[in-house]
């Protein structure tokens, strides 16, 4: 979180008009890249300040721990539970995705400090999800959450996961294909912008390249820019900065040599870039476009 920007949004919105402030470790938009426990604490003295809820977007978070573990300084000799416990410490309350950091197939959880945000949540979640001594799942799924958030923390697991993810991106630099640097803990960023120079922004290159891909070698993949993050408050196409396709790798799944193809197609496809082509939308929803549009080729 840029802080500074963070209190001119603040200034300019008004507090009354923000519900809360969140910050999402690791950051996927930003490519992967972890959040420090330092920025942490200046995000949650800034929230605290203007008596905003600050809570944090968990998905990632023994990643995130661990790569603080490795680059932040006065942290190395830290145990990795420990980190994360001070990662939390920071903020109000946390959602958390357990496909990812929790190491399970489905499930989920909303955790908060606040007793009325808690009855409240059990409100809405009688309705949508369950009762809320399970919200959903089935016992054997929060029996697997239960056991993935105590084996994310180890170090070891940790070192072989972003181990294979910085492995990909070796073979990507190899390859040509340009990333963002650094890989992150839980996948790797192709920078479309600087892959596809030739391409437009208004052809949604990205997205163009993720069904490239998948006709290359049938890899599946997610763009993240001008599709999904690309429409303004008007509805028009206003792009973000970035324009990335995320290799994401699933956990305990492929083997280096796996990757090592992923790498070998995108390779293939930088050898005949120019000829990728563009896309156009031919449906759009009014939310959340990038689940359910609909395109062609230009």
């Amino acid at each position: 979180m840029v802080v500074a920007a963070l209190e001119r949004f603040i200034a300019e919105k008004g507090r009354e008009s923000i519900a809360l402030i969140m910050s999402t470790v690791t950051s996927n938009g930003a490519g992967g890249q972890p959040v420090s426990l330092e920025n942490l604490r200046l995000t949650s003295q800034a929230a605290r300040r203007h008596g905003i809820p600050f809570y944090i977007d968990a998905c990632r978070f023994a990643e995130n721990a661990y790569f603080i573990k490795q680059r932040e300084s006065g942290q190395s000799g830290r145990d990795i539970l420990d980190i994360a416990r001070d990662m939390m410490s920071t903020c109000d309350g946390c959602t958390m995705s357990a496909k990812k950091d929790g190491l399970a197939n489905i499930g989920g959880f909303l955790a908060t400090r606040d007793e009325a945000v808690y009855e409240a949540a059990v409100q809405w979640g009688v309705l949508f999800e369950g009762f809320p001594t399970y919200g959903g799942m089935a016992g054997r799924d929060m029996e697997a959450v239960a056991q993935g958030l105590g084996e994310v923390v180890d170090e070891s697991y940790l070192a072989q996961r972003t181990g294979q993810v910085a492995h990909l991106g070796a073979a990507l630099r190899r390859a040509g294909v340009p990333i963002v640097e650094p890989p992150g803990g839980h996948a790797v960023y192709v920078d479309v912008r600087r892959f596809l120079d030739h391409m437009p922004r208004e052809a949604f290159p990205a997205w163009a390249l993720t069904c490239e891909l998948y006709l290359e070698a049938g890899v599946r993949t997610v763009e993240i820019g001008g599709v999904m993050a690309g429409r303004g408050e008007t509805g028009q196409n206003a792009f973000p900065r970035l324009e990335l396709v995320r290799l994401a790798i699933p956990r305990r799944t492929y083997t280096d040599r796996h990757l090592d193809v992923v790498a070998a197609a995108l390779g293939a496809i930088a050898a005949r870039r120019r000829d990728v082509r563009g896309v156009r939308i031919t449906y759009e929803p009014p939310f959340l476009r990038h689940f359910t549009a609909r395109f062609a080729p230009l």
